[in-house]
């Protein structure tokens, strides 16, 4: 990843105590990966490529892109990006429409309409609306961003496939969960429902998510 910096959010432990002591069934799943966080590479286009990468597909496939992307650009940024040929990126694996979509991320930041200044300041409200501005950013892309660069500690990705499928595992019957359950359960997390959304992905996943 060339030199950038990558750190794990400063509220982990935390939180971990937190869930461990509110749910047992989730503790079982932190004991499970008692040295393993969540990575930050303190790189917006990067989460921002990664996530639209991973849209819609598995992590294992969505792995497998970014490192055909990785070993082509030399490094992910919106100069390498925008150097390269559209033909190469889709051997690589992108769809046109992904391809498409990271140009405007990257036309997003030239114009300034994505403020990486101001979203420390920003409520988690403000910077989705901010992010899903860009075409090709919708709400779970956006709520991939806050999780994974902006480290916000209560995010919930309802719409998850992989989150649902992990909460259905573990906490439900024959009967599928509803959203509308799901997001009741969800409340015992608060305010650490990143962390506990990230052990249930990881219990689903033979490696960590990573955006």
């Amino acid at each position: 990843m060339g030199g950038i910096f990558m750190s794990s959010p400063i509220y982990w432990q935390d939180a971990k105590e937190y869930l461990r002591s509110n749910d047992a069934i989730l503790a079982d799943i932190i004991a499970l990966y008692p040295s393993e966080t969540m990575i930050n590479y303190h790189d917006a286009f990067l989460t921002l490529v990664k996530a639209i990468i991973g849209q819609q597909i598995s992590v294992s496939a969505a792995n497998a892109i970014n490192q055909r992307v990785e070993s082509l650009l030399g490094e992910i940024t919106p100069e390498n990006y925008l150097e390269t040929d559209p033909q190469l990126l889709r051997k690589c694996g992108l769809s046109r429409q992904k391809i498409a979509y990271i140009t405007n991320i990257t036309q997003g930041f030239k114009d300034g309409i994505l403020t990486p200044q101001a979203w420390s300041e920003m409520t988690d409200k403000a910077v989705i609306a901010q992010l899903t501005s860009i075409k090709g950013i919708g709400p779970w892309t956006a709520q991939m961003f806050l999780i994974f660069h902006l480290h916000r500690r209560d995010i919930f990705p309802l719409a998850d496939l992989g989150l649902i499928n992990a909460i259905q595992l573990h906490y439900g019957s024959e009967k599928a969960l509803s959203k509308g359950e799901i997001k009741e359960l969800s409340q015992r997390w608060k305010p650490y429902r990143t962390v506990a959304t990230w052990y249930l992905w990881r219990s689903l996943d033979p490696v960590p998510v990573q955006y």
